[in-house]
């Protein structure tokens, strides 16, 4: 665990967890764009293969990484601090973060045929595009989180 808390190889004040954290989430920003892309062009099984990677490793990195970070460093400074530093903002991005990662893994049950018959909704379409972009939005607010806390020092 030691080296964890080293410093990062992004050349900013992040130890090496947060650094490859930020990598990984950016790695799966871009595997759901192109998944985006595969149904786009109507590839619908290496879509559901990327799409289920994708939210896998997400949700392998949130649950691991960031409900921790969240829970030890911003819960307990909650409502005090809510405006001071990054307190506002990594909240925002924790919400976000939180209706993205249970939306976009239920629809990756759903794809795959893992959730009862009767939680199978019929405007796929939506949910995923709904998803797709809540996770968006949280990825940008975790990048402003980075540049808050190790390059500005806020």
């Amino acid at each position: 665990m030691n080296f964890l808390n080293q410093p990062g190889f992004l050349g900013t004040h992040a130890p090496i967890l947060s650094d490859l954290t930020l990598i990984l989430i950016l790695f799966t920003a871009v595997l759901f764009t192109i998944g985006w892309q595969l149904a786009r062009h109507k590839h619908y099984v290496a879509h559901r293969w990327v799409q289920t990677t994708s939210a896998s490793i997400n949700a392998v990195v949130v649950l691991s990484i960031m409900v921790r970070s969240y829970v030890v460093h911003i819960l307990p400074g909650i409502p005090t601090k809510l405006l001071q530093g990054d307190y506002a903002v990594t909240t925002v991005h924790a919400i976000i973060g939180a209706i993205s990662l249970l939306l976009g893994i239920f629809v990756v049950l759903r794809g795959n045929n893992l959730v009862p018959k009767r939680l199978r909704f019929k405007n796929y379409k939506l949910f995923m595009r709904t998803a797709y972009v809540l996770y968006m939005l949280a990825t940008l607010l975790g990048v402003l989180v980075y540049v808050e806390v190790y390059i500005l020092g806020i």
